[in-house]
């Protein structure tokens, strides 16, 4: 497994080499040492999640202000998304900054995010699943979300604005200077 930088502190891209024949394929899509030996990071994992969403959705900007953090590792099972990453920490070099990979099935790509980063996906294809792994059961009086289509960030979904879906909570979901200035944001010292 190769695990990379993104650019932004605390996320990278992992990949796997894709095992295929004619009855199909195999690879590994999680290896804690070889996590753990690139980022340094203990990733215990409290919950398993697969979403499930059709061509033009926009699930995010979420994150968690949980006492113990939440890390994510991501990958797409089904379809494609183009999944975003983005830094909402005030004191964060990278502040206001997002990255945005394109994930397929069968591509053998993950991406792996520390506690304290926001993230989203927008689903590329009908029938997208997207599995993740995240280090902290779901809590709703912690998880927050940002406006997906916050001027701001500029993330660029990879879809006509015309075609995005969004759920009313993220449609209505506060920008990235409205958490900030109401203090709902993680910060680098809380880590």
């Amino acid at each position: 497994m190769e695990i990379i930088p993104l650019g932004i502190q605390g996320a990278w891209l992992a990949s796997s080499k894709l095992h295929a024949d004619s009855r199909g394929s195999f690879h590994e899509w999680f290896k804690f040492p070889e996590i753990k030996s690139v980022t340094g990071i203990d990733f215990d994992i409290a919950q398993a999640n697969i979403s499930e969403s059709k061509r033009g959705v926009v699930r995010g900007i979420h994150y968690s202000l949980a006492a113990q953090g939440q890390m994510k590792w991501i990958t797409c099972v089904n379809g494609a998304i183009k999944d975003v990453v983005a830094d909402i920490r005030p004191d964060s070099s990278t502040y206001g900054k997002s990255i945005s990979i394109d994930l397929r099935a069968g591509d053998g790509q993950m991406v792996f995010i520390e506690q304290g980063l926001g993230h989203g996906f927008a689903a590329l294809s009908d029938e997208t699943k997207v599995a993740y792994l995240v280090s902290s059961e779901f809590s709703p009086s912690d998880e927050f979300e940002i406006n997906p289509l916050d001027p701001l960030l500029a993330i660029n979904w990879g879809l006509p604005i015309n075609e995005i879906l969004l759920s009313s909570k993220d449609e209505s979901a506060p920008s990235l200077k409205e958490r900030e200035a109401s203090l709902k944001l993680p910060t680098l010292k809380a880590k």
